[in-house]
């Protein structure tokens, strides 16, 4: 009786053992999400098509501000580049009435991806309709970046957030 109760559970020890080895542990598990995250990002950035949310603002000579809802964005794209950001700071040659933000439409020009230890850098022009922006993201891979925004009518500006892929016709419904 001794001897069927061993070899039953030496048996089972077998048929348990695999099944606990395969299960990753925590440790592993964020480390293949973060290599996840990291192939989406640099694969946002080989398209050269992602849309960058803002989230801190923080401007030259002042305190970060922290906004509070998601509706400012740079949708950065080849063919067409949008922006709607707001502006504190020093404004040297803008039109009376202005909105106060930073809002254009162009198509970037001198597009450079360079591609660090930690991080990419990819820097753009884009010329609006009154001004020319220079645009400079630190893209982490992570998802998170910081956007430096210098034009020639209005102090340079950053601002902190996060990109992702743009949202499609059939994603939005």
């Amino acid at each position: 009786m001794k001897t069927k109760l061993s070899i039953l559970l030496v048996l089972l020890s077998f048929l348990v053992a695999p099944v606990l080895a395969q299960e990753k542990t925590k440790k592993e598990l964020k480390v293949e999400r973060a290599l996840q995250k990291q192939k989406e990002v640099e694969a946002l950035i080989d398209s050269k098509n992602f849309v960058f949310e803002a989230q801190k603002v923080n401007p030259q000579g002042g305190r970060v501000i922290i906004l509070d809802y998601n509706t400012y964005f740079l949708k950065f794209n080849t063919e067409k580049t949008t922006c709607d950001l707001p502006f504190f700071g020093r404004a040297f040659n803008v039109p009376y009435g202005g909105d106060g933000g930073i809002k254009f439409e162009g198509i970037p020009e001198k597009i450079t991806v360079e591609k660090k230890k930690k991080n990419y850098i990819l820097r753009a022009t884009v010329k609006g309709r009154d001004d020319v922006y220079t645009l400079m993201f630190t893209i982490f891979f992570d998802g998170g970046a910081t956007l430096s925004v210098n034009s020639n009518n209005r102090a340079s500006i950053f601002y902190n957030g996060e990109i992702e892929a743009p949202k499609t016709e059939q994603s939005i419904k």
